[in-house]
């Protein structure tokens, strides 16, 4: 089981959550997450976590 984590937000990022009314702020945290390990290349195209080389 994982455990929850707690996040400290900077203002900025607090403010960018606003935007999101009506949604958990873990959900908008954790699609910005997917959004970005894409974007970085760390995610296969199915969404997997790519394998690390060795």
């Amino acid at each position: 089981m994982i455990r929850p984590l707690t996040v400290r937000l900077d203002p900025g990022t607090s403010r960018l959550l606003r935007l999101y009314r009506g949604q958990s702020p873990a959900t908008v945290l954790s699609r910005a997450m997917r959004l970005l390990a894409t974007a970085d290349g760390h995610l296969d195209p199915a969404g997997n976590v790519k394998a690390r080389r060795p």
